[in-house]
């Protein structure tokens, strides 16, 4: 009930901004009001997984190396061992 009431009252709004106005609902289609609104812009593409280890912790080789790896490497381990192929 309190949405109908709330909805009431925005149409009674909208009627007093467009007699005040002096707008029709020509003027507002002229105008583009109901028009669908543009489609959203596509999304970047997911990062690509270069290196992963036994945890699924990953990094894309961009940036700083994680943590997991640095001390993978400094403790001797090869940075190919954590490639994917």
């Amino acid at each position: 009930m309190a949405v109908n009431n709330e909805r009431a009252k925005a149409i009674r709004w909208i009627q007093a901004q467009m007699a005040d106005y002096g707008l029709t609902l020509e003027d507002l289609d002229a105008s583009g009001c109901f028009e669908p609104p543009p489609p959203p812009p596509p999304s970047p593409p997911p990062p690509v997984v270069c290196y992963r280890n036994a945890e699924g912790l990953s990094w894309d080789g961009q940036g700083e190396m994680p943590s997991w790896l640095k001390r993978a490497v400094n403790a001797g381990l090869s940075l190919e061992f954590y490639r994917i192929r």
